[in-house]
């Protein structure tokens, strides 16, 4: 609409000026003409062999006479008591208006090319795929994601699909999980209630003094005691099942280089710790082939990096790496550590928090998690403590 306005605010502004008697270039160069002429005194047949081509729009001068033909347009002036016939050729600028239309409507043409690019290769795409976020949220994980073919949002898709099917995974697994341990007490529960049973009629028995010999009476006692034993046999069943396997962590073992995943780590915090003031330093890491997930050691390494800014007290963190047999270590420590010596065995354990986390956010997961993932892949992890640094020591096993 803009462009439209434009072409037409040109040509009015153009047709405005050509029409102005004023500003008509041929009018003033026939009024130039004419005072040449009246200054030099030719006579009249010089004036016809007058040279005329410094004037753009005039094309000569011959005495007038009426009724000749004549191609050109021309005016009538009276000079030195004579007519004469200026002839002009307007046209010669005729020719503008249609250039500068012709270059507006192909800047018109070119812009509703590319609009029409945009369209269909960035908003179209993007309001069809508008609604797929928000059916993630509420849960709609078995809608497919249709395929878009734009370099723009192809991988972006591409992404999100597989978010969709990992989601949709995650939540089969977790159904199947919850229905094996709803299964799993069910069944102990049941099994639980025979000694339970069994205690209750050997209380019973003795609190009523219906043995009346004192081996009965520690036969009793012995199966109260095996009953209880088995009891928590049972308890301890419910407790290994509620505390291991709790989250469904897979790892796909292979091969990638360490240093991959340092220089993304690097990359990722260096401008994080740089907002907040925090001196963060990464020593070299030679090329090392390492055998594990690579994802899942860039999961490990930012729960570490994570609680490394949390707890500390935001001066140094730094990235250093070391050799033991065929192991790589590496290891993250941050200053500021006022965690208790005795806390150290049980950091990596599920919902443990240190006396330090006081007003912090968590849930004591996120080394547990860490745990988990680095005997998957045939490491380990470790904490450690030196004066007031807190090193996490990660090992990989090289391939």
């Amino acid at each position: 609409m803009i462009e439209i306005l434009l072409i037409l605010s040109a040509n009015i502004l153009y047709f405005y000026q050509y029409n102005d008697s004023d500003g008509k270039l041929y009018l003033v160069e026939a009024r130039r003409v004419v005072e040449e002429i009246e200054e030099k005194k030719p006579e009249a047949s010089e004036i016809e062999a007058m040279d005329f081509d410094k004037y753009e729009t005039i094309a000569g001068v011959r005495e007038f006479v009426a009724g000749e033909a004549c191609d050109n347009d021309y005016l009538v002036e009276e000079i030195a008591g004579k007519l004469y016939r200026i002839e002009y050729a307007e046209e010669r600028s005729s020719r503008v208006p249609l250039y500068i239309n012709l270059t507006l409507l192909g800047m018109m043409a070119v812009t509703i090319i590319v609009l029409m690019y945009v369209y269909h290769k960035v908003l179209k795409p993007f309001q069809d795929m508008s609604n797929l976020p928000y059916e993630l949220a509420k849960g709609n994980l078995s809608m497919p994601v249709k395929e878009e073919k734009s370099k723009l949002f192809g991988r972006f898709l591409w992404g999100m699909d597989m978010l969709r099917e990992e989601l949709e995974e995650t939540k089969e697994k977790e159904l199947e999980f919850l229905k094996e341990r709803k299964t799993l007490i069910l069944s102990l529960s049941h099994d639980i209630k025979t000694p339970l049973s069994s205690i209750e009629l050997y209380l019973k028995a003795l609190s009523e003094d219906l043995y009346d010999k004192q081996e009965r009476k520690d036969e009793a006692l012995q199966g109260i005691a095996r009953n209880v034993k088995e009891i928590k046999g049972y308890v301890n069943e419910i407790v290994t099942a509620s505390r291991e396997d709790f989250l469904h962590l897979e790892v796909r073992t292979g091969e990638y280089y360490l240093s991959e995943v340092i220089k993304a780590t690097e990359s990722y915090y260096k401008d994080k710790l740089s907002v907040i003031h925090t001196e963060f330093q990464v020593d070299e890491v030679s090329e090392c082939l390492v055998r594990g997930d690579k994802d899942r050691m860039a999961e490990v390494l930012q729960n570490v990096m994570e609680n490394a800014i949390k707890y500390g007290d935001g001066k140094r963190i730094r990235i250093s790496f070391g050799e033991e047999e065929d192991c790589k270590l590496i290891q993250i420590g941050n200053s500021g550590c006022n965690l208790k010596k005795e806390e150290l065995p049980n950091l990596f354990d599920s919902f443990y928090r240190g006396s330090n986390s006081t007003g912090r956010k968590g849930n004591g997961l996120g080394l547990y998690i860490c745990k988990i993932l680095m005997r998957k892949m045939d490491g380990e992890i470790f904490a450690g403590m030196e004066e007031d640094v807190f090193c996490v020591t990660i090992v990989v096993r090289k391939a």
